[in-house]
C-alpha cells in the first residue's frame, strides 16, 4: 500500500467501523503523534482503552488535542469511528477556525471483512455494535457534501479528489 500523503497541516478523519482498519492504516501511514486516537484517549483517562463509561471524558481530551494540533498547523489525524453526522461537523469547523485542509479516509470495506477483522482483534467489538456502526457509513458523495475537500477510499484503494467526483 502507497503511503497517504498529506498537507502538513491538514485536519484527516478516518471514517469506519470497529474493525475496519482504521488503525492499522494509520501506524502504516502516520507518526505516532500524529494519530490523535479515541481509544487511547480513553485509556488515558481510564486506564482501559475498552471503557466505554469513559467515552465523555475521553473526547473531551481528545478534542483538546485535535484543537491544539490544529492550532499549531500540525498534521492531526482522528482515529475514532467518526460515523454519526453529529462528529463530523466539530471536526470541520476547527479544521476551518485554524485555515486548515480536511482530508476524510472512508473504510468502507464489506460488513463480512469488518466482523472477521473484529473477530481476529484482541478488543472484540460485539458483533451487533459493528454491524449496527457499519449501517451507518457515508458515502464519498455525503462526505464531500459534508464539506470534506478530499475523500480518500479504503476499499479499492482509490482516491477521488473534489475534481475528481
Amino acid at each position: 500500500m502507497n503511503r497517504l500523503t498529506l498537507p502538513a497541516d491538514a485536519a484527516c478523519a478516518l471514517i469506519g467501523p470497529p474493525g475496519s482498519g482504521k488503525s492499522t492504516f494509520a501506524r502504516q501511514h502516520f507518526k505516532p503523534t500524529e494519530i490523535a486516537s479515541s481509544d487511547f484517549c480513553r485509556a488515558l483517562v481510564a486506564d482501559d482503552e475498552n471503557d466505554q463509561s469513559a467515552s465523555g471524558d475521553a473526547f473531551e481530551v481528545l478534542h483538546l488535542i485535535i484543537d491544539k494540533r490544529l492550532a499549531r498547523g500540525r498534521l492531526t489525524v482522528i482515529d475514532a469511528t467518526n460515523l454519526r453526522s453529529s462528529d463530523r461537523p466539530w471536526l470541520l469547523e476547527r479544521a476551518r477556525h485554524w485555515k486548515r485542509p480536511t482530508t476524510a479516509v472512508l473504510f468502507d470495506v464489506p460488513l463480512a471483512t469488518v466482523q472477521a477483522q473484529n473477530a481476529d482483534r484482541t478488543r472484540v467489538v460485539p458483533a451487533h455494535v459493528v454491524a449496527e456502526f457499519h449501517g451507518l457509513l457515508p458515502t464519498v458523495d455525503h462526505l464531500y457534501d459534508e464539506g470534506w475537500e478530499t475523500v480518500h477510499l479504503v476499499s479499492t484503494l482509490t482516491r477521488r479528489s473534489r475534481t475528481g467526483r
